[in-house]
């Protein structure tokens, strides 16, 4: 028995499809790669685009390290009231959704145990 392995095709794109993602880029804020991604290609073939139209590829946006507040910026403490504890007899509520159709379980957590058990069963 001999299998063929399927042949890779090149993927080809209009030039006005290639001009949209390198406009779309070029905006203020934008991501490369995010832009790449939610069209269905790699970021690196984007940047490609980009330098072969002398576009410069916008450098990676590294965030600013958050400077620690002097003494004199310190918050005070403030004291906040805590809620007395629930009592241990509440049940566990797992709600499910895949497409239209949701399963809500209620379940003692005295038997947590059990719908631990359930639950990895029902997903497998």
């Amino acid at each position: 028995m001999e299998i063929q392995k399927p042949s890779r095709r090149r993927r080809h794109h209009p030039e006005e499809f290639k001009q949209a993602v390198i406009a779309a880029c070029c905006e203020t804020g934008a991501s490369v790669a995010g832009i790449a991604l939610a069209n269905g290609i790699n970021a690196n073939q984007v940047r490609r685009w980009m330098r072969e139209r002398g576009i410069e590829v916008p450098e990676q946006r590294m965030l600013k390290p958050v400077a620690e507040p002097g003494p004199a910026m310190a918050p005070e403490f403030v004291q906040l009231p805590i809620a007395p504890a629930e009592p241990a007899s509440r049940d566990i509520r797992i709600e499910i959704r895949r497409g239209n159709t949701a399963v809500k379980v209620d379940w003692p957590v005295q038997a947590s145990g059990d719908c631990a058990a359930w639950l990895r069963d029902w997903l497998r």
